[in-house]
């Protein structure tokens, strides 16, 4: 199976550690984030992996290179130029997933426990266009689904903000753990350029194709995205 993990990102929630380094070099207990969903990608099956780098992106390649990939089939996505978000820089990369086969996305600032076998089970019985992470937890943001577990929109929690792809469904709000596994199809689908979220893809696509919850709910979840999240990540993760 392959993966990317997205590690492009700025890291800003993260200063002051990331004025000087990537997030994706963040510890928790003597590993990298990096380091340790890769390890987690690797133990779920998952041989090849992409991750793309933008800010300080050398320290990334160095760490990688120094640790001979951590054991894994591993390319870089370059952003150095501009970072592409996750919609455009998961379609930069669309080369590495030639195969046909549906592979795993997921954030570089996550950190889980989440059963990715079963989860892949899941896709494969149900053919989907996309697979989404999602527990019912307290979020500022939200994805909503109808009774099908069929995404059907987006909330911001704290404006009360709508968007809204499937009318007149009856909504469960649910929120995105950072993971996805997704059809190499959605490539002929996506109609964004440049930088996009692929929270936008998914909300246009959803009209029309169907784009699934994966419940997994009562599995270690942090997102690892601020100073005091290492603390309770040290308590989560050993």
């Amino acid at each position: 199976m392959k993966a990317m993990i997205l590690a492009a990102g700025l890291g800003t929630r993260l200063k002051p550690f990331t004025d000087h380094h990537p997030k994706a070099l963040a510890m928790v207990h003597g590993k990298t984030i990096l380091q340790r969903n890769i390890e987690y990608l690797s133990a779920n099956g998952v041989t090849d992996i992409i991750v793309n780098v933008h800010h300080f992106a050398d320290q990334i390649i160095n760490h990688l290179q120094a640790n001979n990939n951590f054991g894994t089939n591993l390319v870089i996505s370059d952003e150095s130029d501009e970072v592409l978000e996750t919609g455009g820089g998961l379609k930069k990369a669309s080369w590495f997933f030639d195969d046909g086969q549906a592979f795993f996305l997921m954030n570089v600032d996550i950190l889980t426990d989440a059963n990715l076998r079963r989860m892949m089970k899941q896709h494969h019985d149900l053919k989907p266009l996309a697979t989404l992470a999602v527990s019912d937890r307290t979020s500022s943001r939200c994805f909503l689904f109808n009774e099908q577990s069929q995404l059907c929109g987006w909330r911001n929690n704290n404006t009360s903000e709508e968007k809204i792809s499937r009318e007149g469904e009856v909504i469960h709000p649910l929120s995105f753990s950072g993971l996805h596994i997704i059809d190499p199809h959605i490539f002929s689908l996506i109609k964004q350029e440049g930088k996009f979220s692929m929270v936008d893809v998914y909300l246009d696509l959803a009209k029309t194709n169907t784009i699934l919850a994966y419940n997994h709910s009562g599995s270690l979840l942090i997102d690892v995205g601020k100073p005091e999240s290492i603390v309770e990540a040290e308590k989560m993760f050993k």
